[in-house]
């Protein structure tokens, strides 16, 4: 296994991992919170964690796993959909993973959070209603090459969802794919 192009996460890594998102799965849970005290630090691990096994190659690897992690849910940020917690915990995950196991923890994060959605909203009755908001926005980008976001009507009374949970199951999904495979 090369040090930076890892295709399965090595045990000191995983282990790291593995406490920063139990963390993050309380913190969400309880405060609804996912604090800088957490997340930047584990940034920081990863970084020098790959650069002492590696070098310029292991920042690197580390930085755009980063780098990756905080773009991908930027714009879910930005539109309001989650919180700047669960954004900075996804670039953490990218820092332990580098940018190709970042983005498979992303596809698996947003398939889970996607059902948790899916049941969460359906079971408070909001299904019906959030599918006509994101149709209308989804209309809108087409006919008036626009994006409005087009925010929830009653959105005090909307179901709290803490994605740091998704991100963790997401992740571990992730992690333990490339462990059995």
């Amino acid at each position: 296994m090369n040090a930076i192009d890892i295709t399965m996460i090595d045990t000191i890594t995983f282990a790291i991992l593995a406490v920063i998102l139990m963390i993050a799965v309380i913190s969400d849970i309880r405060l609804h919170k996912i604090r800088n005290w957490l997340t930047f630090p584990a940034m920081v691990v990863g970084i020098a964690y790959y650069s002492y096994i590696g070098g310029l190659e292991g920042l690197l690897f580390s930085a755009t796993g980063i780098a990756l992690g905080i773009v991908i849910l930027m714009p879910f940020y930005f539109m309001g959909g989650m919180g700047a917690g669960d954004v900075k915990l996804m670039g953490a995950v990218g820092g332990m993973l580098g940018a190709k196991g970042v983005f498979v923890a992303f596809l698996c994060t947003a398939l889970v959070g996607g059902i948790w959605a899916i049941i969460l909203l359906t079971l408070h009755g909001y299904l019906k209603e959030t599918v006509k908001r994101y149709w209308m926005i989804l209309k809108v980008l087409i006919f008036a090459r626009s994006l409005n976001y087009v925010p929830p009507e009653n959105k005090e009374k909307m179901p709290l969802m803490p994605y740091g949970v998704a991100i963790a199951i997401g992740t571990s999904l992730s992690v333990l794919r490339d462990v059995v495979m």
